[in-house]
């Protein structure tokens, strides 16, 4: 696989083993981004995963989530699947993912042949991405990845192999990495400043580079801009006097993008990826069009899901809406 480059993006992976965590200083020593475990098994989740998203987040690092499979059959898989996402849900939804939500499968202590292993990754992928509507990455060892087959490579790989310059090995599944964890703050490489530490951090931790430069991270898995006037179908839409989103002008039929609207106004917007609906505080939303793969409604359903005042000007055409 390919070597480190002193300009890859620097990230860490953490859980409560860390203890306490200064964001704010892990940011202003030069982490892009955090994986934070948030479960293990079909029950455990850790606690300290809802407050480092949060507060990892409000010191601008991008933020992923790990879940540590210990499952030794494909039911079981399912389960931890459920139980990694229901984690993800509890502390505040999949949005709040920068980076894909991962499945740490490292070690076989059930001692599973390798079709096993295989078939229990795949059922906890393909039922991870189902719950979350979110392609999963995958977390393992450099030897561990000898286990599986290439009908993993269709997911990014995060591998560990803790070396200052040796680069992980190709395997079946995978030719290249997109995250590679290289030390464990004691072993391995160094940073590119040449040390192991991270301000913010009582003592040792993962250390991790993205296969690219903190603007291609962003680039690839940070907020996307809003969508631009593209022509004579596209609606700006106010929310309180402010410009929040742009809607689609359809058949003489106005459109106005519900996430967008609901961020605006401060609902609490889901997409359920089983019921194909999305939901505004917790209640289904029936009257919707998908459009480019985002979900719309049209004025009259903006007025009654989102509890807005909702009013369409003929001759600027923009819509307003009030709360």
């Amino acid at each position: 696989m390919q070597k480190r480059s002193n300009n890859n993006a620097e990230g860490i992976d953490v859980s409560h083993h860390n203890g306490k965590v200064d964001w704010p200083k892990v940011a202003a020593d030069g982490i892009s981004f955090a994986f934070l475990k948030a479960s293990q098994g079909q029950l455990y989740r850790d606690p300290t995963f809802a407050d480092h998203i949060k507060a990892a987040r409000a010191a601008g690092i991008m933020v992923g989530a790990y879940h540590f499979v210990d499952a030794k059959s494909v039911l079981a898989a399912q389960l931890e699947a459920a139980n990694f996402a229901e984690s993800i849900a509890a502390a505040g939804g999949v949005q709040l993912l920068d980076l894909p939500p991962v499945m740490d499968y490292e070690n076989n202590p059930g001692g599973l042949s390798q079709a096993k292993i295989n078939e229990v990754a795949m059922a906890f992928l393909a039922e991870l991405e189902r719950l979350t509507g979110r392609r999963p990455m995958v977390y393992t060892g450099n030897s561990f990845g000898f286990n599986f087959g290439p009908q993993l490579s269709a997911y990014p790989l995060w591998i560990a192999r803790y070396s200052a310059s040796t680069p992980p090995d190709n395997n079946q599944a995978w030719r290249e990495w997109t995250i590679w964890q290289y030390s464990d703050g004691s072993a391995g490489g160094v940073r590119a400043n040449g040390s192991r530490k991270v301000a913010g951090l009582p003592g040792a931790v993962d250390l991790n580079v993205y296969a690219g430069t903190g603007e291609q991270l962003r680039a690839a898995y940070g907020p996307k801009p809003d969508p631009k006037p593209d022509g004579k179908d596209t609606i700006k839409v106010v929310v309180n006097d402010k410009l929040a989103a742009y809607g689609r002008l359809i058949n003489g039929h106005v459109y106005l993008p519900l996430r967008q609207l609901g961020e605006a106004l401060g609902k609490a917007i889901n997409w359920d990826n089983e019921k194909k609906l999305p939901y505004v505080d917790g209640k289904a939303v029936y009257t919707f069009q998908l459009i480019d793969n985002v979900a719309f409604v049209g004025v009259r359903a903006a007025a009654d899901v989102l509890g807005a005042t909702v009013s369409w000007d003929n001759v600027t055409k923009k819509v307003y809406l009030y709360k």
